[in-house]
């Protein structure tokens, strides 16, 4: 990446993705392919697009939070299984050759299609959230998982962590949003860790990336808690409309 044009680019692709992953999720697919597009290696471009990951997340949360949306100390504690999870998976990450990783990248886009195909109906009036006992129980065993996956390449998680906490944990879509911001943060700081100490991360890149990034995130965190759930939930509907076409037609 040498052309001083890829700077502008990337922030406002930034930009795009942080607010998508706030929101909803899948911004990974769009920022990862246009990494590896722009040169870096598969490799290189995973711990990279991290660095953009860990502003979002951390501007996204500070969003939520400063219009009195937080799930503390739950998304504490799934962010800490997801933590331990995410650990394994970046170093199965970093160890893997780039070929095999751009078969997995492939597959998972694939898969990513068939689950928005198949997303369960989502509802705008929950039962009473429930996050404690063996409900907390379940959602921290499944957020170790997560974070193994998150770890090791993190594209369109944003809407499994959705899903799971507005299905289990009976969570309005926006609490389930400001939940999974915090979880992210703290699992993507291990990976990012990890990649960081096998020189995985191209800094200027992720740091650019982050500009836009950090502000998609900061400004669709308090945008979408003014909104409310209908918003979240026609946004969530047009962007699994739009990443299905994408990923299903995409050609790495």
């Amino acid at each position: 990446m040498t052309e001083w044009y890829h700077y502008p680019m990337l922030i406002g692709i930034g930009f795009l993705v942080g607010g998508i992953n706030t929101i909803a999720g899948g911004g990974s697919l769009i920022s990862l392919p246009i990494l590896i597009f722009l040169g870096l290696p598969p490799s290189v471009a995973n711990g990279t697009n991290r660095v953009a990951v860990v502003v979002q997340n951390a501007l996204g949360s500070a969003g939520f939070a400063s219009k009195g949306v937080t799930t503390a100390p739950f998304n504490i504690y799934l962010g800490i299984s997801a933590l331990l999870g995410a650990l394994l998976g970046a170093h199965i990450a970093v160890d893997i050759s780039e070929a095999l990783f751009n078969r997995i990248l492939a597959g998972v886009m694939i898969v990513v299609v068939f689950l928005l195909l198949l997303k369960p109906k989502m509802r705008l009036e929950v039962p009473k959230e429930n996050i404690k006992g063996k409900r907390l129980w379940t959602a921290v065993i499944a957020f170790f998982f997560i974070g193994i996956y998150g770890g090791f390449i993190n594209a369109g998680i944003g809407f499994i962590i959705i899903l799971f906490l507005h299905h289990v944990n009976r969570m309005t879509l926006v609490r389930a949003n400001a939940t999974k911001t915090v979880a992210v943060l703290l699992y993507t700081l291990a990976a990012l860790t990890v990649f960081v100490i096998n020189d995985k991360v191209a800094w200027d890149v992720g740091a650019v990336l982050a500009i836009g990034n950090g502000s998609g995130a900061w400004y669709a965190s308090r945008f979408s808690v003014g909104k409310g759930d209908g918003f979240v939930k026609v946004f969530l509907i047009i962007m699994i409309i739009i990443l299905s076409i994408k990923l299903w037609f995409y050609d790495l």
